[in-house]
């Protein structure tokens, strides 16, 4: 059918029992706050959509009893189950709000310089997307000269797998969010980002390189590097608004119910071509938010990090303002 596949989405985000749909706002301006985070203490979780709001399920969320809020610039806020209204309000934290980086146009003569994106086609050497999961690259200067970052390109996979009877790849669209992070001391994202974010959909009728434009946020990239990262917000409906569904299943097995979480597409194709580590994943929902190191102290049973395909190989467009 023409649109099965909008049509399991909305099935999935039907009232299945006692749900309300639930608006995150700042406590001062009264404004929603747009693909804020939610956890739900198990490590699992979902995102609020561009209005600031999400769909919470007692039916399907028997085992939740808090909900922890978190976005940029806002102090973190958990509630208890029992007490949850229809507007969660949170309150700005002015430490963070004073630091957020609003980098100034670099001017003068510059020149467009390329890292060259590293993709491929094989189902078995990718990252299967999750909501809970967040992948970071790192980028240097280009040449050490004062640098701006105006466009990512990042592989995907579509998925031959995933194609009709008659040849055509099945429809998806998927959100996600592009985020950008200060380097630490010992080399790894901060915890926090300090950068603007961008949100974007990528679909079947998408190329094996997206390109994503993002000369507005004035990305400069400081001296010791920055840190570009991508995460999946969740699949949209045909017009673009993220579906307020249950990112995981639960499957009964021997042992207990196990939380399987939803994988989306695209893929995300890993090499082993690039020299050096360069990518940092972490769990959003899980471990305050820890970045690690993409290698077998990740994960040692990671057959993705075994066979030493442990970066993601993201390419980039720069405008390099070189001072000779």
């Amino acid at each position: 059918m023409k649109n099965l596949f909008w049509i399991s989405l909305l099935l999935l985000s039907c009232n299945l029992g006692s749900s309300q749909d639930i608006t995150i706002k700042d406590a001062q301006t009264k404004e929603a706050i747009a693909f804020a985070t939610i956890s739900f203490g198990n490590g699992k979780g979902t995102f609020a959509d561009d209005q600031g709001s999400f769909r919470f399920t007692e039916t399907l969320y028997k085992d939740v009893d808090s909900l922890f809020f978190s976005s940029i610039g806002y102090a973190d806020l958990g509630i208890a189950v029992s007490d949850l209204k229809p507007e969660v309000f949170l309150s700005q934290q002015a430490d963070e709000l004073d630091t957020v980086i609003l980098t100034a146009e670099l001017t003068g003569k510059f020149k467009n310089r390329k890292k060259k994106e590293i993709g491929h086609d094989n189902y078995f050497d990718c990252w299967l997307p999750t909501v809970e999961s967040e992948i970071a690259v790192r980028f240097d200067r280009y040449d050490g000269e004062p640098t701006q970052i105006t466009q990512l390109k990042l592989p995907v996979v579509l998925e031959e797998s995933q194609k009709s009877r008659k040849g055509k790849l099945r429809k998806f669209s998927t959100m996600f969010r592009v985020s950008f992070y200060n380097v630490q001391e010992d080399g790894s994202p901060e915890r926090r980002s300090l950068y603007p974010s961008k949100t974007f959909i990528i679909d079947q009728t998408s190329e094996e390189t997206f390109e994503l434009d993002i000369e507005e946020l004035k990305i400069n990239i400081p001296q010791n590097g920055i840190f570009a990262s991508i995460q999946v917000l969740g699949y949209t409906d045909p017009q673009g608004k993220l579906i307020k569904a249950k990112k995981y299943r639960e499957i009964k097995t021997r042992s207990g119910v196990e939380k399987v979480s939803t994988t989306y597409r695209p893929l995300l194709p890993f090499t082993k071509e690039i020299e050096g580590k360069n990518t940092w994943v972490r769990r959003i929902f899980f471990n305050n938010k820890t970045w690690q190191l993409f290698d077998l102290s990740y994960n040692p049973n990671s057959k993705l990090v075994r066979s030493g395909n442990d970066d993601y190989g993201m390419g980039a467009e720069f405008n390099v303002y070189y001072r000779d």
